[in-house]
């Protein structure tokens, strides 16, 4: 038995170890265990996505927990953020989220966070794996006296739509703006039309009628083409592309060109500069942020740092520097005033709220960021060798890295939620990216992907 923790939970296929009803149990018993109260009656609360497996993993989560005399707090289906939400907002103790983010049906995970709403660190995480694989659960568990109960949360879905409406002020509307949303037949195919159409939105909502099989199934972040379609068709002010657990967000502008993360993260630093509110000036991304953003926040002259991929390295970066804005360029974005983790729906609300600013469509905000062209392979592998171990794959990468000099960059890296090798190269033209993407890969697919 390996790692369980990648970089965003546990993660895998359903029914297929580590996502197995066994382990569900055990991991509900290991966070019961490290999160218990020293006083008083403690809860957990537990939330989930679509996914036709949620139901299953839930059950377990709840025995665990229920098991080691805690309460299991239900909150059915929404999203990641609004668990995050929960968890703090009814002093529980821990809050769990039933989710494999973007991924397809099949797979699930559990994210965890702590009492305040924040993901967990590295050292909480091992502390859970290490009670969970030494096999020891079960005699930690309480007498049937002790047993805790499961009840769900009332209106979970409105308090965290009015969570939502109290991060504005109370005019803030979106009155006379045309907007489509792709919810991806996930987490927020009901808290967010509610939320737009209370706001006073014209909208129109695709991809909202989940079956347990057809989340992200081409709709959603990761497939925008349908979104794209329905906002020129509909002459829409903007389009919004959630992702399976509404995490993240991915724009569309009235002209039916993308937004990435990035992008969104530059718009939004722009308009809290102008606002006096960009903490410290300064915002954090990851190292695959794409290197317009880099250019643009030096010609806003805003400072920023780049942490390790996953949005809670940024979250981590963000406290310890006392920036309030940050993100990923996969749509991921943190605004540290308002809440403890990336919320799509959030983030949509704040890039309309910086269009009203600016007074400005948003394929004219978007040119505050010119995008690097940039090429991202993804190589299935069945082992993770270490990239430094490996000649020709650092004969390769060096000799990029060579001819691009200063124009672009590499980078290889491995998920740390899917056996895949990702490799990102940017570079001065597509052409050329392409062709040093497509080379590094094929060597990294003789080396690796053959390898049992």
């Amino acid at each position: 038995m390996g790692k369980l923790f990648g970089t965003d939970g546990i993660r895998g296929v359903a029914n297929e170890y580590p996502i197995t009803c066994e382990m569900a149990m055990d991991i509900g018993r290991a966070v019961a265990h490290l999160f218990r109260a020293g006083t008083g009656r403690s809860k957990i609360v537990i939330g989930k996505d679509t996914r036709i497996s949620g139901d299953m993993i839930e059950y377990a989560l709840v025995s665990g927990i229920c098991s080691m005399g805690i309460d299991a707090v239900l909150a059915d289906v929404l999203p990641t953020p609004g668990i995050a939400y929960m968890t703090s907002s009814i002093g529980a103790n821990a809050g769990i989220v039933i989710s494999a983010s973007h991924n397809p049906y099949y797979d699930n995970g559990i994210k965890i966070f702590n009492q305040d709403g924040f993901k967990l660190s590295d050292e909480k995480e091992e502390e859970i794996e290490r009670i969970v694989l030494n096999g020891k659960t079960v005699s930690m568990c309480k007498t049937v006296r002790d047993t805790g109960r499961a009840y769900n949360v009332e209106d979970a879905g409105k308090k965290y739509i009015n969570f939502l409406k109290s991060a504005f002020s109370e005019d803030f509307n979106l009155n006379g703006i045309k907007i489509v949303i792709d919810c991806a037949n996930g987490a927020t195919f009901t808290v967010a039309p509610e939320l737009f159409k209370d706001l006073g939105a014209d909208i129109e909502s695709i991809y909202t009628e989940p079956d347990g099989k057809n989340i992200n199934e081409n709709c959603g972040s990761q497939h925008t083409e349908a979104l794209i379609e329905k906002v020129l068709e509909k002459k829409a002010d903007i389009g919004l592309a959630f992702d399976g657990d509404g995490d993240r967000l991915i724009s569309v502008d009235e002209k039916g060109d993308v937004l990435t993360g990035d992008q969104i993260l530059a718009i939004c630093a722009k308009v809290l500069k102008q606002k006096e509110k960009l903490n410290n000036n300064l915002v954090i991304s990851t190292i695959m942020s794409n290197m317009g953003l880099k250019v643009a926040l030096k010609d806003l002259g805003i400072e920023h740092i780049m942490t390790n991929v996953g949005d809670r390295y940024v979250m981590e970066q963000m406290i310890s520097s006392g920036s309030v804005l940050g993100g990923e360029d996969s749509g991921h974005t943190i605004f540290l005033d308002h809440h403890t983790t990336g919320d799509g729906i959030l983030s949509a609300l704040k890039l309309i709220e910086s269009m009203k600013f600016e007074s400005k469509p948003l394929s004219e905000l978007k040119k505050i960021m010119s995008v690097f062209p940039q090429a991202l392979i993804n190589v299935t592998v069945k082992s993770k060798q270490k990239i430094s171990s490996m000649p020709a794959v650092q004969e390769a990468i060096r000799s990029v890295e060579k001819d691009l000099g200063e124009k672009g960059r590499v980078l290889v890296r491995y998920s740390g939620t899917q056996p895949i090798c990702r490799v990102m190269v940017e570079g001065p033209t597509e052409k050329e990216t392409s062709g040093y993407c497509s080379h590094i890969a094929d060597i990294i697919q003789y080396s690796l992907a053959s390898k049992k």
